[in-house]
């Protein structure tokens, strides 16, 4: 009888750990999302704060000659951030040949990873 009450207390013990290993996962990745929806929200307003819409549209806004609509299945995320930190050089490696050519950004990391995260929902 005591080995089975220790049984039952071993199981239920066991059951705890897992539920709550569960909502440490829960929580966990709930804080992740939404530190990806801010920073997508921040890239969202950066887009629009930059005026990348003078060159580019995204839906029926902005310029018509540069649309990123779907550029997420295009394009990777290190290729987009390379053209925001690098325009001159994707220019030449992809031999884009669209006048006037996109300028040089000098952005913070953080900036760019936001501009990034929201250029890569844009599928």
């Amino acid at each position: 009888m005591a080995v089975g009450l220790l049984l039952t207390a071993f199981k239920k013990g066991a059951f705890m750990f897992r539920l709550m290993a569960g909502v440490t996962l829960c929580v966990g990745l709930a804080a992740t999302a939404a530190a990806q929806d801010a920073k997508v929200a921040k890239g969202e307003k950066l887009f629009t704060d930059q005026k990348c819409s003078l060159c580019h549209a995204i839906g029926d806004k902005g310029n018509k000659k540069g649309p990123l609509d779907g550029v997420a299945t295009k394009l990777k995320a290190d290729e987009i951030r390379e053209w925001i930190t690098d325009a001159k050089g994707m220019t030449a490696k992809t031999k884009a040949t669209r006048k006037p050519e996109m300028k040089a950004f000098a952005l913070p990391k953080d900036e760019v990873d936001a501009l990034v995260a929201y250029l890569t929902t844009l599928k």
